[in-house]
């Protein structure tokens, strides 16, 4: 079977049109996103689990006729279920272990008729910025592999990046959609909370910190996935404001002139860079040219307490995670084959009392009211995702403890304060780094306002064109070497 030479000048829904009008069938496009992975994994560590054969099989039992009918697509192995396939959480501790069942965020993806085939590497429980797990080893950045393609959807990140699927999946619970989405130079929303159902196992991902989507190279793919996988489910712990009747259809209109609030100063911990500044004065310059209103604008908030609120309730949330899981397997937690980090932040969780957690959940929900506040001045919120380029492979996973927390924050933006809000963020591939390494832009909007965010990046895309930026490890330059009749 051959695959289909034109991939890459297709999103996710140009795919799925040549698949409706007959002009390549998903057999092509999934055999294509195959041999790919072929080509490049090796290099990158993105794609951890194949399951090549139940994606094949899936298309000859026929797929359901949604928008994204024969696409390929590739899914992150962490907290997200598919029948018959593993979910490890990038860790040891749950090797082994197989799906008998979908999460409601799977059914979505199949009822859109998307085709998985694979799943991508994340940290041990999602936990670092960077994918760098003991258990399958760190992926790699296709702009260059001495680099991480940032976490925790690092894998999805380096997959979409060097041309395997258009999009994928990607989860995000302090930025972990958008630092990948930053470092591999795509498109990562991180949607409001309780727009995207966590259900059947769980009600919510660390205190309704977190939430799924997809990096992908076009906004109108990120739009599209909303439509096809937005809305509340039974027993849901949040609902998301209404949304218009398509969120694909409301992004092709221009915003109004916008009111757009910017800091040369991070709010958090640390500092930005000089490129991440550059990139900031030069999304300023942009966004001024495109009629919109920048000033320079923050709230008025404790930027390191709100931090460590977030750490307290990530640090409780993995604690119970990982006594869970000792109780399942009907050992000590000590027994465990867990990473240092992973026990650390254990640790730190079970000296969180009730009331420290608690006061962490009520800092969070007092952040939303000032930043709600704030919105009603600004439309938006301006920021560089991350401080720093994309970093070296093991700069932070292997730093010494001396000099990890520095290394960590030197790193890190301000993406986490929007989970703690439940906000609606978006990272733009808006700038590149002096040495050629992508860096976001981070764009911010009141709860429940997702879709003037994608307005805003369709203007963007528009007016700064992005798609056609190739990474140097790119599968679609690449001779593939193996025919797909011997992987």
């Amino acid at each position: 079977m051959t695959g289909f030479s034109q991939y890459d000048e297709f999103d996710g829904l140009g795919l799925a049109q040549l698949v409706r009008e007959g002009q390549v069938s998903a057999l092509e496009l999934l055999e294509e996103a195959i041999s790919r992975t072929e080509r490049v994994n090796g290099q990158l560590n993105a794609v951890t689990y194949k399951c090549y054969d139940l994606a094949r099989t899936e298309i000859s039992q026929g797929l359901s006729p949604g928008a994204f009918a024969g696409v390929p697509f590739l899914l992150k192995d962490l907290h997200l279920h598919m029948t018959g396939t593993p979910t490890t959480n990038g860790s040891a501790m749950w090797r082994g272990t197989v799906a008998d069942h979908d999460s409601t965020l799977v059914q979505r993806y199949r009822s859109a008729g998307l085709v998985c085939f694979g799943k991508t590497n994340s940290p041990e429980l999602g936990l670092m910025p960077v994918t760098e797990p003991v258990e399958y080893g760190p992926s790699r950045n296709p702009w260059n592999t001495d680099h991480t393609p940032g976490g925790s959807s690092g894998g999805a990140g380096a997959a979409v990046a060097a041309g395997i699927v258009p999009m994928a999946h990607a989860s995000d619970g302090g930025g972990s959609i958008r630092i990948p989405a930053s470092c591999c130079g795509l498109v990562g929303l991180k949607p409001s909370r309780g727009r995207i159902p966590f259900g059947p196992d769980k009600a919510e991902g660390w205190g309704g910190q977190s939430s799924s989507h997809i990096v992908s190279r076009s906004v109108r793919d990120t739009a599209a996935m909303l439509d096809a996988t937005a809305g509340s489910e039974i027993g849901e712990a949040y609902a998301a404001p209404a949304a218009p009747d398509s969120f694909l259809e409301a992004a092709l209109h221009s915003p109004a002139p916008l009111r757009i609030a910017v800091s040369m100063e991070k709010w958090a911990i640390g500092d930005y860079g000089d490129e991440a500044l550059a990139g900031l004065q030069q999304t300023v310059t942009l966004l001024e040219g495109l009629g919109h209103r920048v000033e320079e604008a923050r709230p008025d908030y404790d930027g390191e307490a709100v931090a460590a609120s977030q750490f307290k309730i990530i640090s409780a949330n993995t604690a119970l995670a990982v006594r869970q899981r000792a109780a399942e397997l009907g050992c000590s937690l000590e027994q465990l084959a867990m990473e240092d980090g992973t026990r650390f932040t254990a640790e730190m969780g079970l000296a969180v009392s009730g009331a420290d957690y608690v006061g962490a959940v009520q800092m969070n929900q007092n952040a939303g009211r000032i930043l709600g506040r704030f919105h009603q001045q600004y439309d938006v919120v301006l920021a560089p995702t991350l401080s720093r380029p994309p970093v070296p492979v093991g700069y932070i996973s292997q730093a010494p403890a001396a000099e990890y927390a520095d290394r960590l924050f030197r790193f890190m933006g301000d993406a986490g304060l929007y989970n703690q809000t439940g906000q609606p963020s978006i990272s733009l591939p808006l700038h590149w780094s002096n040495a050629g390494l992508p860096m976001g832009m981070m764009f911010s909007a009141a709860y429940g306002n997702d879709a003037l965010l994608l307005q805003l990046a369709i203007q963007l895309e528009q007016a700064q064109p992005w798609a056609q930026q190739r990474p140097p490890l790119h599968a679609g330059a690449m001779v593939a070497g193996a025919g797909v009749a011997d992987l």
